[in-house]
């Protein structure tokens, strides 16, 4: 593992010494790869994801950014479909910059209270 994964590893776990879902406020966790970008809502209590979007799905030509939008906007969507209006944020070990921080943004526009 490099240098630079075990040291968002260590930010991660000491976030989430402070963070949980609940069944009223899940969590929304946030992964990061080089190429695609994954959201889910997450039942902390239970160990049940609610709601989950990636940009997986997106086939149309754009920027990293763009497709983050997008993706925090469906999980929004899907959140409210499965009951669920504040969550948690949970950069899981990121900055909040660039990409994670335009999909929280988005899923904010859409109506996500965090």
């Amino acid at each position: 593992m490099t240098q630079k994964i075990q040291r968002r590893l260590k930010i991660k776990a000491h976030i989430r010494t402070k963070l949980s879902g609940t069944a009223e406020r899940p969590r929304l966790s946030v992964f990061r790869s080089n190429s695609q970008i994954y959201a889910q809502v997450i039942n902390d209590a239970e160990g049940k994801t609610l709601a989950s979007a990636s940009s997986l799905s997106i086939k149309d030509k754009m920027t990293k950014t763009e497709k983050a939008a997008l993706v925090g906007k469906k999980l929004a969507e899907e959140a409210k479909k499965a009951g669920v209006e504040e969550v948690v944020f949970d950069r899981n070990g990121y900055l909040y910059h660039g990409r994670v921080k335009q999909l929280a943004d988005s899923a904010r526009e859409a109506g996500l209270k965090f």
